[in-house]
């Protein structure tokens, strides 16, 4: 059985709209600030980003590490 945290449930709860990327789960404000700083500063210009790569998580958590230096642990939680 796998959890989710309440941070995912407050997200899906309503429409994604104009919604900071910190808003998405497993984004804190460390790496939702480096994500910011790359232009990524909405939870939809990522989900953008993920869908360009495919729905592939493996190349999205790459991406997540080549674009803001995310760890292995943040990389788990997206």
């Amino acid at each position: 059985m796998s959890s989710t945290s309440q941070k995912h449930k407050d997200f899906v709860a309503e429409p994604m709209g104009e919604k900071s990327v910190m808003a998405l789960a497993g984004i804190g404000a460390a790496l939702g600030k480096r994500l910011e700083e790359k232009g990524f500063d909405k939870a939809y210009v990522v989900l953008g980003q993920f869908l360009v790569l495919k729905k592939d998580e493996e190349l999205f958590r790459d991406w997540l590490k080549d674009t803001c230096g995310a760890n292995v642990k943040q990389q788990e939680n997206f």
